[in-house]
């Protein structure tokens, strides 16, 4: 049987994500679980991938459960190598744990799966011109992950939910505020939010898709 390799942006294994792989994956499936950031601490962390003001970023998970924000383009050069590294230890497929928009990944005969890649036409295909509304975790992704979903037949909404907590609304808030404004399809757009935070948008009375669910069901397809 084939090695399954999951890259998260963050740090490694990422005890949110890995529950909802296990319970579509075949239990006898190899599996390497690697981060970008596994093995720093916050200091380097902040020295290596500090976000810059006006440049995209993203938000991930450290292993002691606190979330940080860093720069999509250093944690992109920084995945990179890490692909190699999974590739180099024999994973046939590698799934990357973040639905985040990457120009340059590549691997040498590897699947690579970016979630990027399948969310936006799978979502398409299955709202069918619905106005979907997309919870994304930082309010500054709302315009750098805007290209993403030109696959929509309408625009879509966009609200902000960190799925790690801290001052900002939550999935509910988020999922309501929506929901008034004409969402008929919410989009839980991270790997981060789980199935806790699925049941709290669902609050909203709407149907909502959650990304890292979605992929895990399609991946557990080709391994």
């Amino acid at each position: 049987m084939s090695k399954l390799g999951t890259l998260t942006i963050g740090q490694a294994p990422r005890s949110d994500i890995t529950p909802i792989l296990d319970d579509v994956l075949d239990a006898r499936l190899p599996r390497r679980h690697a981060g970008v950031l596994d093995g720093l601490s916050r200091a380097e962390i902040e020295r290596g991938f500090a976000a810059e003001p006006g440049k995209p970023v993203l938000i991930t998970k450290l292993l002691d459960g606190s979330a940080v924000i860093i720069d999509r383009a250093r944690t992109e050069a920084a995945a990179q190598a890490k692909l190699a590294m999974l590739e180099a230890e024999g994973c046939a497929t590698i799934l990357m744990l973040c639905t985040g928009h990457f120009e340059s990944l590549r691997t040498q005969t590897a699947r690579l799966v970016e979630p990027d890649h399948i969310l936006p036409p799978t979502v398409a295909a299955l709202v069918q011109g619905a106005q979907l509304g997309i919870i994304v975790p930082l309010a500054e992704q709302i315009a750098s992950e805007a290209g993403k979903w030109a696959p929509l037949g309408r625009t879509p909404l966009y609200a902000a939910a960190s799925p790690y907590g801290g001052d900002g609304a939550s999935a509910s808030e988020a999922a309501r505020d929506l929901a008034g404004r004409g969402a008929q399809i919410l989009l839980m757009d991270c790997m981060g939010f789980v199935e806790r935070h699925r049941r709290e948008a669902k609050e909203a009375g709407l149907p909502v898709i959650l990304s890292n669910s979605l992929i895990a069901k399609l991946v557990s397809e080709i391994v």
